[in-house]
C-alpha cells in the first residue's frame, strides 16, 4: 500500500524530510526572490543562503513531527501517508530527534550570516519560525492538535518567508510582496489542511481538534475549493494591480485544472489510502502554483511589463 512502504540506506534518510511537503520551504523563497526584480538585482549569496535554511527548517520540522508523533503513539508501521522512518525503517526516535536537531542549528548559522549582512531582525523573525515550527508538533500544546495548524503554516512558511527573502534582497518592506504572498500562503495551509483531511479519523480518535474535525470532511472540502478559487480571483485582481501588476500573473490560470483535479480527489476519497491521491495533488499545486507565479514574477520584473 502507499505510504507504507519500508526503506533502508539512504532512501530511509530522504524520506525523513518527507520531500512531498518540500514545496511549501522552497516555493515561498523562489516568489519572494522573484518578486525582488520590481525593485532591486537579486543577491546570489542571499537566495542561496535562504533557500538552504529553509529546506533545513522544513525538513526539521517534519521530523520534529515524526518524533513526537511516535512519542504519542500515534504512528504505527500500518499508519498511511508518513515517513514511518521510527516505525518501518528501524530509526531510533533519538537518532530522528538529533538531525532535527543538527538541522535547525545549521539554520541557525545560516541565519546568522544573513543577519550580519543584512539587519539582526532577521535573526529573531528567524528564531520566532523555528520556534513555531518545533511547537507545531512539539511542547505541552501541540499547534497542530488545533483548528490553528493551517493558519500557522500557511501565514509563516508562505507570507514570512516571502516578506523575509525580499528584505534580504532590498534590505527594504514593501506592500506588493505582502499582496503576492496571500495565495502562497493559502496553498501551504491547504496543502495541512489535505493532511488533516486524510488523518480526520486517526487525529479525532487521538484527541486532535483540528479544523477539518471541527466542521467534517464535506465542509473541510468546500473550504479549501472556495480558498483556491479566492487565489486565482486573488492573482486576476494583482494583474491590474498598478504599478506593479502584470498580465504575466495570469500564468498561474494554467495550474486550474490541477485545482479542479485536486479538490474531486478530495471529495471522493474517504479512507486514508484513498485521500493520498488528494494530498499529493495538493503538493503538486501547491508547486505549480508557485512555480507559475514564479515565471510571471520574472517577466514582469526582467520586461517591466
Amino acid at each position: 500500500m502507499q505510504g507504507t512502504e519500508t526503506h533502508t540506506g539512504i532512501k530511509k534518510y530522504l524520506s525523513l524530510t518527507r520531500p512531498h511537503t518540500l514545496t511549501a520551504g522552497f516555493v515561498p523563497v523562489l516568489v519572494g526572490t522573484a518578486s525582488v526584480l520590481l525593485f532591486a538585482p537579486i543577491r546570489w549569496d542571499m537566495f542561496i543562503a535562504m533557500m538552504i535554511a529553509t529546506l533545513l527548517i522544513q525538513s526539521a520540522t517534519n521530523m520534529f513531527n515524526e518524533y513526537f508523533d511516535f512519542k504519542r503513539g500515534l504512528d504505527s508501521a500500518e499508519s498511511v501517508g508518513i515517513a514511518g522512518a521510527i516505525v518501518r525503517n528501524g530509526m531510533s526516535p533519538r537518532l530522528v530527534l538529533n538531525i532535527a536537531i543538527l538541522f535547525y542549528s545549521i539554520a541557525g548559522i545560516i541565519g546568522i550570516y544573513i543577519s550580519i549582512n543584512t539587519s539582526l531582525w532577521i535573526l529573531v523573525i528567524g528564531a520566532v519560525s523555528m520556534a513555531v515550527g518545533y511547537l507545531y508538533t512539539g511542547g505541552p500544546f501541540p499547534i497542530s492538535w488545533t483548528p490553528f495548524g493551517e493558519i500557522f503554516a500557511g501565514f509563516f512558511m508562505g507570507t514570512v518567508i516571502i516578506m523575509i527573502t525580499f528584505f534580504i534582497h532590498t534590505e527594504t518592506l514593501h506592500y506588493f510582496p505582502l499582496l503576492i504572498s496571500i495565495p502562497v500562503a493559502i496553498t501551504i495551509g491547504l496543502l495541512n489542511m489535505a493532511n488533516n483531511i486524510r488523518d480526520r479519523r486517526k487525529d479525532k480518535e487521538s484527541g486532535r481538534k483540528t479544523f477539518v474535525i471541527l466542521v467534517g470532511k464535506p465542509l473541510a472540502v468546500m473550504t479549501t475549493a472556495a480558498l483556491l478559487a479566492f487565489c486565482y480571483a486573488f492573482i486576476f485582481w494583482i494583474v491590474f494591480f498598478k504599478p506593479y501588476g502584470s498580465v504575466f500573473l495570469l500564468l498561474t490560470f494554467i495550474s486550474i485544472p490541477l485545482f479542479l483535479k485536486t479538490v474531486r480527489r478530495m471529495w471522493r476519497g474517504d479512507t486514508p489510502a484513498e485521500l493520498i491521491p488528494a494530498m499529493a495533488s495538493m503538493g503538486k499545486l501547491n508547486t505549480v502554483f508557485g512555480l507559475l507565479l514564479t515565471v510571471g514574477l520574472m517577466i514582469n520584473g526582467i520586461t517591466g511589463i
